[in-house]
């Protein structure tokens, strides 16, 4: 693939690097950014031979086949309408939108223009997010009753994340967005949000956004999402997931924890981890950041699937939804009450009720739990079908 790349900081850098080191074969051959110096810089880094200011150019040139955004939130509208202009395939950096009015006509322009779109929410292609979401898939868990997922770091690198203006929000935006499609995928992406109850406040940090919140999203099957996130947290970069079901339980703790320890004076010591605040005394390294953070097996998906002409996992569809859970989520935090998640657009399931919890035992009875004691008896709480009378038998 020929690729635009839209965006020469951290994030573009980290989508560079992915993109031209693992399948080895795409290249990214036109780089704009709003400022020259980064953009030179970048084009000489990554080898680019067209370097620009202006993002037309950028996006126009008839070699480019796929525009990658990583572009501040404010400018993603932007430049998601000028890849529909010129008919060019198009993914771009999560949130997709600043809110799901942003979302929805940036979905709505590419489905008309019928060109290729990936959603670059890169947390659900890490390894370990694969390897529970089939266990998920095989019923390995049972029904899904809870899905929660935390993001917490000091805070982002660039001055445009903490203004409200140009980011649409301060860490529910930022982090709930990775959080928010995790408890989707767990739960299923065919399943409606119905609802959300969220906190929010502003505990540190001289902004007009928040920098910490907590939120519950209700499906429609009874299902729930948990989110936090916060940019207060204090020691790096926190990224966890936990998934209940009726049948089983996954604790992922993806880069905090890494099974990689070390201890440093400092004597020597350079960068060890996105978001690690200290380059001295016990530190966390992580052995491949590309690959731990999901953004290899990210641009596998798009690029494969732009080849086959199929749909990637993630796509605008998703990032809208995910905008239109998080609306719901800055309505709640000032409401404190229970807001419903507006979606114009549903293409899941509708009217899902929610699944028997009720276990049989036998004729007359439901299990309610089986466990065996700490001195061998089998012990079973049984629920009478006909009376609702609870009893215990040993066996």
């Amino acid at each position: 693939m020929n690729i635009a790349m839209l965006g020469s900081g951290f994030i573009g850098r980290f989508y560079a690097d992915s993109m031209q080191g693992y399948r080895s074969k795409d290249k990214i051959v036109s780089i704009y950014s709003r400022k020259e110096e980064s953009t030179k810089k970048f084009a000489t880094d990554y080898k680019v031979p067209f370097a620009t200011t202006n993002m037309e150019e950028a996006i126009a040139r008839p070699e480019v086949q796929v525009v990658c955004i990583s572009l501040p939130n404010n400018l993603h509208e932007e430049a998601v309408m000028l890849c529909c202009k010129h008919k060019k395939a198009v993914m771009t950096t999560k949130p997709l939108g600043r809110n799901a009015a942003e979302a929805k006509r940036m979905l709505e322009a590419v489905e008309k223009a019928g060109i290729f779109n990936g959603y670059l929410e890169d947390l659900v292609y890490t390894p370990k997010f694969i390897k529970a979401h089939e266990s998920v898939k095989s019923g390995a868990l049972g029904r899904i009753l809870w899905a929660k997922s935390r993001e917490t770091h000091p805070g982002p690198h660039s001055d445009w994340f903490w203004d409200i203006e140009q980011a649409g929000g301060g860490c529910i935006l930022d982090l709930g967005c990775h959080c928010v499609e995790i408890g989707r995928s767990y739960i299923g992406k065919d399943i409606k949000p119905i609802e959300v109850m969220c906190w929010a406040d502003t505990q540190v940090k001289p902004i007009d956004a928040e920098d910490h919140a907590i939120g519950l999203v209700k499906y429609e099957n009874s299902a729930i999402g948990q989110f936090e996130v916060s940019w207060t947290f204090r020691g790096g970069l926190d990224l966890r997931d936990e998934v209940m079901g009726s049948e089983g339980t996954i604790w992922i703790n993806n880069f905090l924890r890494t099974g990689f320890e070390m201890f440093t004076t400092g004597k020597g010591a350079d960068y060890v981890a996105e978001k690690a605040e200290s380059n001295t005394g016990w530190l966390f390294p992580v052995g491949d950041e590309l690959n731990e953070l999901g953004y290899n097996h990210m641009f596998m998906d798009m690029f494969n699937a732009i080849e086959k002409g199929t749909q990637p996992k993630e796509t605008f569809y998703d990032g809208y939804v995910v905008n239109a859970i998080l609306d719901a989520a800055y309505k709640s935090a000032k409401s404190k009450l229970w807001e419903p998640v507006k979606l114009d657009i549903w293409r899941g399931k509708t009217g899902v009720s929610k699944d028997s919890h009720l276990q049989l035992y036998d004729a007359d009875h439901y299990l309610v739990k089986e466990e065996v004691t700490h001195y061998g008896a089998k012990k079973l709480i049984l629920k009478n079908k006909k009376t609702g009378k609870i009893i215990e038998r040993i066996e």
